[in-house]
């Protein structure tokens, strides 16, 4: 299994956007993971990534708590589905996207800058690893 987290539009604060490195990097401990921006007209992962499970960050996807999510991530896990999640920019996702994923996922009733939304899934990613792992850390 390889998760790829794409995101739209460039990282403005630095600080929130190393947070998110930090949790990726982490993340790799245990699986396959990389982030990367990417430009809408070009959006290739529809086609790259057929048989991966897409997930699109929508405040207005369905609400999960941590251990939905972390069921998640086990089910792809198992199956050996790769994952896809998109973020979207300022403006959001484009049109259309969020009908053509798997799942709309909110993070949150409340909206954030999609910076800060990277961070929180790159940590909810590292915390579902963990907690599948037994680490301490998801106490």
């Amino acid at each position: 299994m390889k998760i790829h987290l794409y995101y739209i539009g460039k990282p403005r604060d630095a600080r929130t956007h190393g947070i998110a490195e930090d949790f990726i990097e982490r993340v790799a401990h245990y699986a396959r993971i990389d982030m990367r921006q990417i430009r809408p007209e070009r959006a290739e992962f529809w086609s790259k990534h057929a048989a991966a499970r897409k997930i699109c960050l929508d405040p207005a996807g369905r609400l999960i708590d941590s251990r939905e999510f972390t069921a998640l991530v086990e089910r792809s896990e198992r199956e050996a589905r790769d994952l896809v999640f998109v973020v979207g920019g300022a403006e959001g996702l484009p049109a259309g996207w969020r009908e053509r994923a798997d799942l709309a996922l909110s993070l949150s009733p409340l909206t954030f800058p999609h910076e800060l939304a990277r961070a929180l899934l790159a940590e909810q990613l590292y915390r579902a690893f963990t907690t599948l792992r037994g680490h301490p850390y998801p106490r």
